[in-house]
């Protein structure tokens, strides 16, 4: 995570951003409202990247325009995703793609199951042609094992797809990894049917406004 931090950074001069965790900064603004689209981050990392996007000559997004983008991307997503079981929500002011962990990761593991590499190198693709904005990828678990691990395996995950996306075009100084564990459920741990709404990587995608 650090080392991506500072290849991303270090490009366009905001070395100094990094913390020592590899985030970049604190999320603000609209990703609040994601919580309401089934436990999707409410912090995040926004903070230093929109000025080191700016500064390395990615334009913003004003107006009409931010609606009508988000649009856009929303129907090419779906059709990137269509039959995965995977969702795609606009809530106007972002979009949240949700990756099931069952669709995209074997049991207890990281790697990204060959069946789902086509459509991940899709939406990868669409997300390198609206390069003006800003990419979360947030990984969650369910109840089940010690915290500790479960942290540890969210945030695996959240690398492996931002990794992924890294490397099929999307430039890295966009995207920001982190895990939150078991911390943010969006159903019942007390059910199977509800720990595997829990096992999930989330992709917070975040238009690069002008204010």
């Amino acid at each position: 995570m650090m080392t991506r931090c500072v290849a991303a950074l270090a490009a366009v001069g905001l070395l100094a951003a990094c913390q020592p965790d590899g985030t970049v900064g604190q999320r603000t603004g609209a990703g609040a409202i994601l919580g309401a689209v089934g436990g999707a981050v409410v912090g995040g990392l926004i903070g230093d990247r929109r000025g080191a996007l700016i500064g390395a000559g990615i334009g913003t997004v004003a107006g009409a325009a931010v609606g009508a983008q988000l649009d856009a991307q929303q129907r090419e997503l779906e059709r990137n995703l269509e039959g995965t079981g995977a969702t795609v929500t606009n809530t106007g002011e972002e979009i949240l793609v949700n990756l099931p962990a069952g669709v995209t990761f074997a049991f207890d593991r990281a790697e990204i199951q060959p069946q789902f590499v086509e459509p991940l190198t899709r939406v990868s693709r669409t997300l390198a042609q609206y390069e003006s904005s800003l990419i979360d990828v947030v990984g969650h678990t369910d109840s089940v094992g010690s915290a500790a691990y479960n942290q540890d395996l969210s945030q695996r995950r959240a690398d492996a797809v931002a990794d992924f996306m890294s490397r099929r075009g999307v430039l890295p100084a966009r995207i920001a990894a982190f895990g939150r564990g078991e911390d943010q459920p969006v159903a019942s741990n007390e059910t199977e049917s509800g720990r595997a709404l829990n096992r999930r990587v989330e992709i917070v995608i975040t238009p690069l406004t002008e204010g």
